[in-house]
């Protein structure tokens, strides 16, 4: 009966995993609630921004997860993780970024914080439970005694591309009760139950908003040119972290009737390279850091969809990687915008997430890069 396996959800105050954790208990479990304690306050982040994950409006939804928990009847831990996320997904993505690459921190924080840290830590003050579940939009599916990540049923809501680093053994101990359900059947279950955060607005990824800037303070990047193609300056930087691949906005500069794109960052040269769209397109890509959930297909050369960000419409492409994680993509049809430090996850076709890693390097489309450089001639 689940009266006997007791299930650790982790909360962030939010609506999603609030009916998680009210969903298990209705169904028997013995529910106990988590949160990642992260937020030190040593940034000057905007006070306004409430709904990130990382920011001042951690304690409001701290308080927000004691008054759950009171209210079903669980008990409330929360985990002290601010040194850990300094160390594993802001130290991570201050590097990355100073380095001229493109960081998802939410990928690390998911693989080495919330179903690492998280749990390991909480087990180590003398928590016991069987299982972990989150409010995250994904599936599970069990194949051959292999547990691969699977598409949600909602596919504007699918969360599979954040955490395609769990392997099989961690997944095999994890639930995702919402997975089957919509973002709007959530709500309403919400508001039926009577949860307060029924309509609490949508947290914003890591410290929202896209300004990363507060996290460059003590670290402040150097200004450096803007170059075309053949290495003619155009204007100036204000730090490479501030960039990133298939930009167009907030260049300030322009050379003709066709607009500017960033089409690479020169962290050696410290400089911000541009040219047209047709320059953004690649053939393929290159990782250095990739896993298969079956271990068995390392070595072999397979056919699958593949997602270069989160927003990006999967592609068909074929896979060949080994395992030292060495790993060569290419596209079927040419993708836009690469960038270095995103991660490219890989689908079969009925969704199962197949493997994953980060991009070290996009595989120029030489028909684009022709043309792009006849251009700029």
């Amino acid at each position: 009966m689940n009266e006997n396996i007791t299930v650790a959800v982790g909360l962030s105050g939010g609506v999603d995993s609030s009916l998680a954790a009210y969903l298990l208990k209705e169904k028997g479990y013995n529910v106990i609630g988590l949160t990642m304690k992260i937020w030190k306050g040593a940034y000057k982040i905007q006070e306004d921004l409430k709904h990130a994950c990382f920011g001042p409006g951690e304690e409001e939804d701290i308080a927000a997860c004691e008054r759950l928990c009171k209210n079903i009847g669980i008990s409330y831990n929360v985990i002290d993780l601010s040194e850990e996320y300094e160390h594993h997904v802001i130290e991570y993505f201050r590097k990355e970024y100073l380095a001229g690459r493109t960081p998802n921190p939410c990928i690390i924080c998911n693989r080495e914080l919330k179903f690492g840290f998280l749990i390991d830590r909480a087990k180590g003050t003398g928590l016991e439970f069987d299982l972990f579940a989150t409010g995250h939009y994904v599936r599970t599916s069990s194949i051959d005694g292999t547990t691969y990540l699977k598409t949600a049923r909602d596919a504007a809501k699918d969360q599979s591309y954040f955490l395609y680093g769990l392997d099989s053994s961690r997944l095999s101990k994890i639930m995702f009760p919402l997975g089957e359900m919509t973002k709007e059947e959530t709500r309403t279950a919400a508001r039926a139950y009577g949860l307060e955060v029924a309509d609490k607005p949508e947290s914003q990824d890591f410290v929202g908003g896209g300004d990363y800037a507060p996290l460059f303070e003590y670290d402040r990047p150097e200004p450096g040119d803007i170059v075309d193609l053949k290495g003619n300056v155009l204007g100036q930087h204000r730090g490479l972290p501030f960039y990133t691949i298939g930009q167009r906005r907030g260049l300030g500069i322009s050379i003709g009737p066709e607009p500017l794109y960033v089409i690479a960052l020169d962290a050696r040269q410290n400089q911000v390279i541009v040219g047209q769209g047709k320059g953004l397109f690649s053939s393929g890509l290159l990782s250095h850091s990739f896993r298969l959930q079956n271990p068995q297909t390392y070595g072999q050369s397979f056919a699958c969809k593949v997602k270069i960000r989160q927003n990006h419409k999967p592609a068909a492409a074929v896979v060949l990687a080994d395992s030292e994680g060495d790993a060569r993509i290419d596209f079927e049809i040419p993708q836009r915008a690469v960038a270095p430090g995103q991660s490219a996850v890989l689908y079969s076709e009925d969704g199962l997430v197949l493997g994953g890693g980060i991009i070290d390097a996009a595989i120029p489309d030489e028909e684009s890069k022709s043309t792009c450089l006849a251009d700029n001639a």
